[in-house]
């Protein structure tokens, strides 16, 4: 019993070793491919570090349950192909201990990190959308920071642009060669200033910054609403020596990033608050549906709505015989025509948008629901793969175990993908959405578990990691040659 429980130590100090290195690498790489695909939001709006660095921290816990299911598929090939290597399985195998019994520490390890991401994707996931989405749409918000360059219009400023093409000086406050549209009247560039030069001054705290021009023209445009008056002054224009125009830029200052303005997306929601709010949004759906169509019935005339397998089929031929056979063509064409009308109004594309738009919403926080708990369960199906499949290749380190990581997990995560889009679009049910992606995994799981269980390999698969290894060896080879 005693060797038994050293045993299980050192298989767990086996796996959870690579399993910390792999998942911090893991996340690191996809914390700064989404800081990546931010940075433009970022870029010019004057975010200090403390808030890229808290961004960062929510960014974080959002991806750590994606980190998670890969961590433990590629830990699990590493760990078995290691012991498989080095013929430590061999000497375990010899002593009569089954590799049920061996990976049985990893199986409840695995279990707990799976309770771990379901906690994560149920509590801390949400609340760290709740916190980044809301920190991402003030940044996007937020007014471009106050700095205005050389050599081309500047239009940060609300209602005006501004052009100069030199900015010097002590404080480099001083401006030459200076253009201004005034748009404040929002009539287009009606005003316009130029000046041989100009000074900004601005006191702290203040929201105005006093624009100081010398040596100008004034020139407006005027544009009454009687015509006879714009044709007597169609233009008032000036020279001057000292202008001074006090911009209002208070807009600059008064960005509060801490505001949360947004707080019932589909991914804020805790799983009890998702089923509490799904029963809801599909009422309201299926009063949506049942208001178009009586809509519908109000705009023809019609006393009932029938499905089109039950309309009565002789609702016309009595109606028509009240009439003369002119008349009965008429009223038929007028029908067709009126039927026709709704028929186009029902199939634009603004109607088709919105059925589409209200439909994709409740898709989303359906979706949503049953992925957390495919998500959770992806830890212990990808152990079940990365395992067996490890004590087969018998390769251990971070080369081949990688490449076959990298495999099982990018088909994991776009038949996934691809399960959520089709599901969004009403293509499959939400259930089946979220479960494809395990669904098709599955398979592979149970046949690589029987064959490691058997002590059989997969036909083909030692050639093929043969090949594989005299590749890298080559390539590698040929690159410590050419250096």
């Amino acid at each position: 019993m005693f060797k038994l429980k050293v045993l299980d130590k050192y298989i767990l100090k086996s796996f959870i070793k690579p399993f910390l290195a792999t998942f911090f690498i893991i996340l690191f790489i996809l914390v700064m491919q989404a800081l990546w695909m931010v940075f433009a939001s970022f870029a010019g709006k004057g975010v200090t570090l403390p808030i890229i660095l808290k961004f960062l921290w929510y960014t974080l816990l959002v991806i750590a349950p994606q980190a998670f299911p890969i961590g433990v598929l590629l830990s699990s090939i590493m760990c078995l192909g290691n012991l498989a290597e080095k013929y430590e399985f061999a000497a375990i195998k010899s002593a009569g201990i089954s590799l049920n019994r061996l990976i049985r520490p990893l199986v409840i390890l695995t279990f707990f990190l799976s309770i771990l991401n379901f906690v994560c994707l149920n509590y801390v996931y949400p609340y760290a959308m709740h916190k980044q989405i809301n920190l991402r749409m003030n940044i996007k918000h937020k007014q471009p920071a106050l700095a205005l360059v050389a050599g081309g219009f500047n239009t940060e400023i609300p209602n005006f642009q501004i052009k100069f093409d030199e900015k010097y000086g002590e404080e480099n406050n001083l401006l030459k060669n200076v253009v201004i549209y005034d748009l404040s009247k929002r009539q287009g560039n009606n005003k316009i200033i130029t000046a041989e030069n100009g000074e900004i001054t601005s006191k702290k705290g203040s929201r105005y910054m006093t624009l100081k021009l010398k040596n100008g023209h004034f020139f407006e445009h005027h544009i009454p609403e009687n015509y006879k008056k714009r044709k007597r002054m169609p233009a008032s224009y000036a020279d001057f020596d000292e202008y001074t125009i006090n911009v209002d830029v208070s807009k600059f200052m008064d960005d509060d990033l801490s505001k949360e303005n947004y707080n019932k997306y589909y991914n804020m929601l805790s799983l009890k608050q998702l089923k509490d709010t799904l029963p809801v949004m599909k009422l309201d759906y299926d009063e949506f549906i049942k208001n178009r169509a009586k809509n519908l019935a109000l705009d023809v005339n019609a006393n009932q709505l029938y499905h089109s397998d039950s309309i009565p089929k002789r609702i016309v031929q009595p109606f028509l015989c009240n009439f003369e056979d002119r008349t009965q063509i008429e009223l038929l064409e007028d029908a067709s025509d009126k039927v026709q009308r709704r028929i186009n109004n029902i199939y634009s594309e603004s109607s088709k948008s919105r059925f589409k738009r209200e439909r994709k919403v409740l898709n989303l926080y359906d979706n949503e629901f049953y992925n957390r708990i495919a998500l959770s369960l992806a830890c212990l199906l990808l152990f079940f793969i990365g395992a067996p499949l490890g004590s087969i290749i018998k390769k251990g380190g971070m080369g081949l175990p990688m490449v076959f990581a990298i495999l099982i997990y990018v088909t994991y995560y776009f038949s996934n993908t691809l399960g959520k889009n089709m599901a969004e679009e009403s293509t499959i049910t939400s259930f089946v959405g979220s479960w494809i992606a395990t669904l098709l995994m599955l398979p592979l799981a149970i046949f690589l578990t029987n064959r490691a269980t058997k002590d059989k390999s997969i036909g083909g698969l030692n050639s093929l990691i043969t090949r594989i290894s005299k590749f890298f060896k080559k390539l590698f080879t040929k690159r410590t040659i050419t250096k």
